[in-house]
Order: structure tokens, then C-alpha cells, then sequence
């Protein structure tokens, strides 16, 4: 089933205002349409985010066995189900993601958990096949092919946007759902999907608005932007330098167009660029090699104890930090990560994360891990199937216009009720659009402290 679109956001600007508030609170379920809302939080614990499109070695030609159709074997039971809901990993185990990976898998292990302690699905246990997308498609679509062989009914990931575009394809191909917890390059609203590819993420529209508003705010009058070159990169750069510059900022290096490779061996041209430049701020929008970056500007005199410095979603967390033999060197460095504050305003749903993963110390897209697979597993509750396309067609509508509900337990009662529902997540009141992803998100203000430590120091909600 396809499901309708809606008119890409384009240059459309989500209109975001911070307002400061005291120990923010419970206004977490009142979506705010084109405003945001700031609560100051300075309390815990990190977060983090990624989503990339494919470098040189992501993008290099398919292999046969990337590209070929799927086997017999691989397709079958797609049309029917076999009445047991299985879910298949696509997380980063590997790469320079990796960080990312433990709090996916362990939103996605709670959840699986927590269905079968409240009675299953269709009658029978969930089942949770776990996988590793690393940092290409190579890796991506052999987990991919292994787990269509063992007839899972929806995929769980990829973290990076990019990972996900080399097996897009493949997945609703074979008749299944492809659901992300961390893809936020607007290139998923309008992609052609067969109305199988989902996400709990927001788009960057918003969280590059976000990102602008932080800036201005700072004072920042001029800022540099310092790019991957990938789909994430560039759609992130786009959305957060054209509500920058409507505000008034000026761009002096970095504008559209301006990236840099992420696999090259140094940055020493890219840094000499924004040393020349002179800005108020430096925006970095990278993975790892954001710690190479980082340090070349720090040794040229434009650190975070220099210049107002920005990291985002794919950089905003605690192994920055680790890989400077001083973690201090990044305080006063902030960011953003599109995502709700677990480790403060959730204290429960992080208890029970540390009760699956007691090593975890860090929580980016956890949540939104955690509501993909519980969203999925009551679309398939009221589809009464396991088949992937017939799950699908009801994922939208779990998540808008019905009975507010937040557990499993209280929603798959009033699914058996008979009772429409509207599933407000962990990550927030979802209210998927038409494309498969949310309509309201919470974005997370973060900022390093003096021993290196990222703390949650506000958040704002935004619509598009």
C-alpha cells in the first residue's frame, strides 16, 4: 500500500523561539505547532545521535550480491505472515556509530520485553534478531539478506541515513517494513517506499532550527559550518543556515556546497578556512572525525574556550570527550540531539533500560528505539497479521486520532476492545504525517561541562 505524501518541507523554516523556563516539566504531550519551548534542565547524563548518507565506500558500485532479487526463500511468507511478529536489527555494532549502538539495542530489547510480558502479539512472543548495519552497505545488506532468509517481518534501523538508503530498496522490495530510530535526513519524506519505510526520528528541518535559534541567541552574528559530505551532513547544513541567516546571521565560510570528506587524512585546509574567517561560531557536523577536527581548532587558537563552538546529533556525546587525552578541552561546547531527556525527566524508562543494559552511559535514541518496536508490534495487533505490508498500512494511525494511550499493556487492552488508540511514545505524542515520521519532536539542548561531561541544559519542542 502507498502511502500519500505530503508536499516536501522544502525551505520551509519551523518556526522555533526559546523561551526560558524553570526545571521544565511536564509539557512534554503538548505538541507546539511552528513554535519551541525551552526548559532548562542542567541535569544529566549524555545523548547522542547519527544519521549519514554513504561516504566514497558507502556509495561505490552494488556487488551482485547487494543488488540481487530476493531468493524464494527470502520473500517467502511475505504475503501472509506466519503469526509470529519478528523484528530484525539494521544497528551499528560497528563503525564510527558504534556508540550509538548499545541504547538502540537496548530501547529495542525492552521493548520486545515488555510485549512479551503482557501477553505477546497475535498470540505469540515477539522475537528480536538483532544484526549490525557498520558504516556501509556492504555490511548493511548482508545483514539485511540474513535476515529476510529467516523471514523477519520488519527491520530496526539503520542508525545513519546513509546505511539506510544502500537497503531501502531491498527491504519493501520483499514486502517488509524498514523502520529507523535515528534516520533524520529529510530525504526519507518524499522517497518512494511502497509505504513501508518509517522512522521515530524528526527530519532535521526541525532540528536545524533548533540549532539556528541556539546560535543567534549566543550572539553568534557570523559562523563558519564545517560539513560531511553525505546526505545528512547537507541536509542538516541546509536547515540550519537558512533560519540562521533569515535571523540575521551571516555565513563567512561553509555555505551550501561546502563540505569535506570525511575519510580524508586531515583537515589542516578546511581548519586554515575558519581561522581565515574569523567567525563568532564554528559548526561542526560530523561523526568521529569531528575529535581530529576539533583538535586541529583548539590547537589554532578557536576551541570552545575561543569561540562558540556547535556540534549536533552526530558528535553530541560522550566519546567526543574520551578521545582527548583531556576531556576538558570540549567544555563549553554545545549541540543538539533530536530526542527526550532519559536521564533526567524519565527516570523509570532509564531504570529499566539499565535493568537490559546496566553498562549504559549514554541514551541517544533509546527511546525512539523503543517506541518503533512498540508501535509496530500494536499495528500488527490491530492488522491481525504479521504480514509486513498489511502491519504497515496501520502504523500512521497508532500513533494519531484515537484514545490516548502510553503502554503497551493499557493500548493492546483497548486495541482488544475494539478501541481506536493514539500511542503517545517515550520520544514524544509521535503523531506520525502521512510520509511515516513525526509531525511534533523534542529537540535537546546539550552542552560539555568543565570535567567534559555532557549535560542536558534545555530542550524545545517544534512541528513542521
Amino acid at each position: 500500500m502507498q502511502k500519500s505524501r505530503v508536499r516536501r518541507v522544502g525551505a520551509l523554516i519551523v518556526g522555533l523561539s526559546l523561551v526560558a523556563a524553570a526545571c521544565g516539566g511536564d509539557d512534554d504531550d503538548a505538541p507546539v505547532e511552528d513554535t519551541a519551548e525551552v526548559t532548562d534542565e542542567v541535569t544529566a547524563e549524555p545523548t547522542e545521535e547519527m544519521t549519514d548518507e554513504p561516504t566514497e565506500e558507502m556509495t561505490a558500485e552494488p556487488t551482485e550480491e547487494m543488488t540481487e532479487e530476493p531468493t524464494e526463500e527470502m520473500t517467502d511468507g511475505a504475503a501472509g505472515g506466519d503469526g509470529v511478529l519478528t523484528f530484525g536489527g539494521i544497528l551499528p555494532e560497528t563503525g564510527n556509530l558504534a556508540f550509538l549502538g548499545p541504547p538502540e539495542f537496548a530501547g529495542v530489547e525492552l521493548a520486545v520485553q515488555e510485549i512479551n510480558e503482557n501477553g505477546g502479539v497475535l498470540g505469540a512472543d515477539a522475537v528480536w534478531l538483532p544484526g549490525d548495519s557498520g558504516d556501509n552497505g556492504e555490511v548493511a545488506n548482508a545483514t539485511v539478506d540474513r535476515l529476510l532468509a529467516e523471514d523477519v517481518d520488519a527491520f530496526i534501523g539503520a542508525a545513519s541515513s546513509g546505511v539506510s538508503l544502500t537497503v531501502i530498496d531491498k527491504i519493501p522490495q520483499a514486502g517488509k517494513i524498514h523502520f529507523s530510530p535515528a534516520n533524520t535526513s529529510p530525504t526519507f519524506t518524499d522517497y518512494d517506499d511502497n509505504g513501508l519505510y518509517f522512522r521515530t526520528a524528526p527530519s532535521d528541518v526541525i532540528q536545524g532550527a533548533a540549532l539556528a535559534d541556539v546560535m543567534l541567541q549566543d550572539g553568534a552574528a557570523t559562523a563558519a559550518f564545517l560539513v560531511l559530505n553525505d546526505s545528512y551532513g547537507t541536509g542538516l547544513q541546509q536547515y540550519t543556515i537558512e533560519p540562521y541567516t533569515d535571523g540575521g546571521g551571516t555565513v563567512v565560510y561553509g555555505d551550501m556546497g561546502t563540505t569535506y570528506d570525511p575519510q580524508a587524512e586531515n583537515f589542516d585546509a578546511e581548519i586554515a578556512a575558519v581561522v581565515d574567517a574569523n567567525p563568532d561560531a564554528i559548526v561542526i557536523i560530523g561523526f568521529d572525525e569531528t575529535a581530529q577536527i576539533l583538535g586541529g581548532l583548539i590547537e589554532a587558537g578557536f576551541g570552545p574556550s575561543d569561540k562558540l563552538i556547535y556540534g549536533t546529533d552526530g558528535n553530541m556525546g560522550n566519546a567526543l570527550a574520551a578521545q582527548f587525552d583531556d576531556p576538558s578541552v570540549v567544555a563549553g561546547m554545545k549541540g543538539t540531539l533530536p530526542g527526550v531527556d532519559v536521564a533526567g525527566e524519565l527516570a523509570d524508562f532509564q531504570d529499566r533500560l539499565l535493568g537490559v543494559d546496566p553498562d549504559l552511559i549514554d541514551y541517544s535514541y533509546s527511546a525512539e528505539s523503543y517506541d518503533a518496536v512498540i508501535v509496530t508490534a500494536l499495528a500488527a495487533a490491530i492488522a491481525g497479521s504479521d504480514d509486513g505490508v498489511a502491519v504497515a498500512a496501520e502504523i500512521n494511525g497508532v500513533t494519531r486520532e484515537g484514545e490516548k494511550c502510553s503502554t503497551y499493556a493499557d493500548c493492546i487492552a483497548l486495541i482488544d476492545a475494539g478501541t481506536d488508540i493514539d500511542y503517545d511514545g517515550v520520544s514524544g505524542p509521535l503523531e506520525f504525517i502521512d510520509a511515516g515520521e513525526p509531525s511534533v519532536a523534542s529537540i535537546l539542548i546539550l552542552e560539555f561541562d568543565e570535567t567534559g561531561t555532557i549535560q542536558v541544559v534545555g530542550s524545545v519542542e517544534g512541528s513542521v
